[in-house]
């Protein structure tokens, strides 16, 4: 129970504190800094347990929401991390990257008019302050080694929840990856700005203290065969994620245009390492196209390389848009300007480099299959923007690679591995199980966690019934 049932009356939310925009912008680090413990204890206390947990239900992992909020409000610190790290297995991160306002703060009972438990930032400071007071995931004693051994190829959010549940029940799991870091994406995509790779760095070590063996530098096909891998497993994870671009239908082989990825990846890059190449739009008028968290990441990224100017070019309105409401909020306190209602249909060039982007502006129709309202053209509404750069960030497919094209595998007309319901995650090939982008297509961190995760206990039905 709560020590004070009306806490929620008498403290309202409260986020942590932001860095000054005018230092944020001229840097690559985190935003938002720490609460601290009688600020956590505070906004955790503003729960209501209200019996019927909405933000759990809402919650790809179905975390243990209000239990941890609990022991947070308590000042059962370690605890609270336990039960927190048992559902997910990064939840400092998705604390930091997931979009909880159409997630679990979303689903909350407060926000309907009294601002919803900052539960995102609580889930980010209950690992990141554990860990620092040297607190560690605890491995179940009576789950002795197995003898059993996978092989999980990609050490992206899916990869690691997978290799996180297989070690948990005595399955040795080894991960491979081409990288020189795990991560994928969270290390090599996400700005710092979002996600600190030093977080991932903590997570790596943690993973490995638990019995995870990491085969970095390790690419399949190249250093290795995926022949010699089946053979040496007793299964095999693939988290290989989408990387495919989309263009959106325009021609982007053109100068001063670039997509999302590539643009990130070489800009985090060199973050990391300031002697790696980089592409830099400082003092260029940027367009981006596109409305998901990517194309957030890309606007925030160039106006941290000083470009002259950055705009956002959506096709639908604000409230219409996929990315999170608070990378939004913060790309405008940081000066992205954005044209809502605007579809892009030419990219115009001169001399061979870009020049603007023709769009025609929308009206939203009726919804459609998914329940999203489809844009209209209205004729006759041409306009042409100005620019000297533009950043297609239209989403992203998968791209399976040539070896797995000999095991039977069936994949759909996007490209995505199909997957059975019978058995969760498992394909065609008995031994081979996936999850995450490669599956579902390009989605969120939490939900290729999720998809680990069941995969790896499909994997240990396997193994029951074997023995």
């Amino acid at each position: 129970m709560t020590t004070n049932v009306n806490q929620f009356l008498e403290l309202p939310r409260v986020e942590p504190e932001k860095i000054a925009i005018d230092s944020r912008v001229k840097e690559f680090g985190e935003i938002y800094k720490q609460y601290t413990e009688q600020q956590v204890r505070g906004q955790a206390g503003r729960c209501l347990d209200c019996g019927n947990p909405y933000c759990k239900w809402q919650c790809p992992v179905a975390n243990h929401i209000p239990e941890w909020l609990k022991l947070v409000e308590k000042g059962n610190l370690f605890e609270a991390a336990e039960l927190s790290n048992i559902t997910n297995s990064l939840p400092e991160i998705c604390g930091r990257v997931c979009p909880q306002d159409r997630l679990c703060e979303g689903a909350c009972t407060l926000n309907d008019g009294f601002g919803a438990v900052t539960i995102g930032s609580i889930e980010k400071y209950i690992s990141d302050e554990a860990f620092r007071q040297g607190w560690r995931p605890k491995i179940n004693p009576i789950n002795v080694n197995t003898g059993k051994r996978v092989a999980v190829i990609g050490a992206g959010p899916a990869g690691l929840g997978c290799a996180d549940i297989l070690v948990r029940n005595g399955v040795q799991a080894d991960v491979y990856d081409r990288q020189s870091e795990i991560g994928g994406l969270l290390t090599f995509g996400i700005p710092p700005f979002k996600l600190e790779k030093s977080v991932i760095k903590q997570r790596r070590i943690i993973l490995e203290e638990m019995g995870v063996k990491f085969k970095l530098n390790t690419e399949i096909g190249v250093d290795i065969s995926f022949e010699q891998i089946l053979n040496n497993y007793d299964a095999v994870f693939l988290g290989l994620g989408a990387y495919k671009a989309l263009d959106g239908g325009l021609q982007h082989s053109i100068d001063g245009v670039y997509q999302a990825l590539p643009y990130l990846i070489s800009n985090v890059k060199s973050v990391m390492n300031p002697s790696e190449d980089c592409i830099d739009l400082a003092g260029r008028r940027v367009l981006v196209l596109g409305g998901g968290d990517t194309a957030m990441d890309c606007t925030r990224t160039a106006i941290r390389q000083g470009a002259q100017s950055v705009t956002c070019v959506y096709r639908r309105d604000e409230t219409n848009m996929p990315g999170s409401r608070r990378e939004v909020a913060n790309a405008k306190e940081e000066g992205v300007n954005f044209l809502w209602n605007k579809q892009p249909v030419e990219i115009i060039s001169s001399a061979g480099r870009v020049s603007g982007v023709r769009v025609q502006t929308t009206r939203l129709g009726e919804p459609d299959a998914k329940g999203r309202r489809v844009p209209e053209i209205i004729a006759g509404s041409d306009e042409i923007l100005q620019a000297d750069a533009v950043i297609l960030a239209f989403g992203f497919q998968a791209s399976p690679p040539s070896w797995l094209s000999d095991y039977g595998l069936e994949f759909d007309d996007k490209n995505r591995l199909k997957v059975s319901t019978k058995l969760a995650f498992q394909t065609k090939h008995p031994k081979i199980f996936a999850g995450g982008d490669m599956v579902r297509g390009a989605d969120l961190v939490v939900t290729a966690v999720f998809e680990g995760r069941e995969a790896a206990k499909s994997m240990l039905k396997c193994f029951a019934s074997i023995n």
